[in-house]
């Protein structure tokens, strides 16, 4: 590699599949749009990879967005409260792994997209003094106000975030204007609306009738929640449909979808984890869902109708 070739590290976290989609989206996005010498980009998962005990706070998280949906609100609560990505036991778990990683690679830009992960970053660049020298930059994937604690962390260089109203809740949370840029969300350009031709070679690549009118249901990157069974109630009608059933990483709710497609009196297809989720919803007329930040910009991108499930009451 060259000597002089831009080094950016995006550090992020798979609790649930919208950071790991905006990291891949940047990745992409910078190593296309870069103007002048190419760039080399890298993506760890700075908190799962970096101890058990890390990897055991991200697995909790998406056991209770899989299997108690309902509980989420108490766990937003208890993060918010306590801001364990703060804590110095939570930094001594993480520092050792990623700063090898950092000091291995030494990167010219590090690039945050998940709320617990510029901390880490934030410790390792003051240790190494290095705060004045590499640019931490964090990309805020929460559009509404209201969000995580965690975003706000006052060693980040420059802050990216989706509208207003983000932007002023960062300003809550006591970060200078100045370092706020709206920017829109991280979305990849392959979510882009299709004229009907299109849309009926999309459902014939999956198997369907080409015409008819067809539901995407999506139980989301951990496979769970409230959709399944909004999905059985779904198959019990009647209806002048075809569905498309997406399981996520769950083998378990994907094996239980395709025993109940076989009773349903339309066409179903089920689908477990996708990398081609732009596929599916250029197919569809409309997607049943959460409405994940990143998931939602993506279907309006294709200008598709969302019907929502809540993920706490209001």
């Amino acid at each position: 590699m060259s000597q002089n070739k831009p080094k950016i590290l995006i550090i992020s976290s798979d609790t649930g599949g919208g950071h790991r989609s905006a990291a891949q989206t940047l990745s992409d996005g910078l190593q296309k749009f870069w103007v002048g010498e190419s760039i080399a980009v890298r993506v760890i998962k700075a908190v799962e990879e970096s101890h058990g005990i890390t990897k055991k706070m991200v697995n909790l998280y998406n056991w209770i967005l899989r299997n108690r949906q309902h509980w989420m609100k108490y766990y937003f609560w208890f993060i918010n409260r306590f801001q364990p990505e703060r804590s110095k036991f939570f930094l001594d778990k993480c520092v050792g792994f990623c700063k090898e990683h950092f000091e291995k690679w030494f990167p010219n830009i590090v690039v945050s997209v998940h709320p617990m992960t510029q901390h880490v970053f934030a410790r390792i660049l003051k240790e190494l003094n290095l705060l004045d020298k590499i640019p931490l930059v964090t990309v805020v994937t929460d559009p509404c106000y209201g969000f995580w604690k965690g975003w706000a962390c006052d060693e980040v260089s420059l802050y990216l975030v989706a509208n207003d109203d983000a932007k002023r809740q960062l300003v809550d949370f006591g970060i200078a204007p100045e370092k706020i840029k709206i920017s829109g969300m991280p979305i990849n350009p392959k979510f882009t609306p299709v004229d009907d031709s299109d849309a009926k070679i999309a459902r014939k690549a999956f198997g369907l009738d080409e015409d008819k009118f067809t539901v995407f249901v999506n139980a989301g990157y951990v496979g769970g929640g409230n959709i399944p069974q909004i999905f059985k109630e779904l198959i019990q009608g009647e209806l002048d449909v075809q569905a498309i059933f997406l399981a996520g990483n769950n083998d378990e709710l994907r094996a239980q979808a395709e025993s109940l497609a076989l009773t349903a009196k339309f066409p179903v297809k089920v689908i477990g984890y996708s990398n081609e989720i732009e596929k599916i919803m250029q197919s569809a007329n409309v997607m049943i869902s959460k409405l994940g930040g990143l998931t939602t910009f993506e279907a309006l991108a294709c200008r598709l109708p969302i019907i929502a499930d809540i993920t706490t009451p209001p």
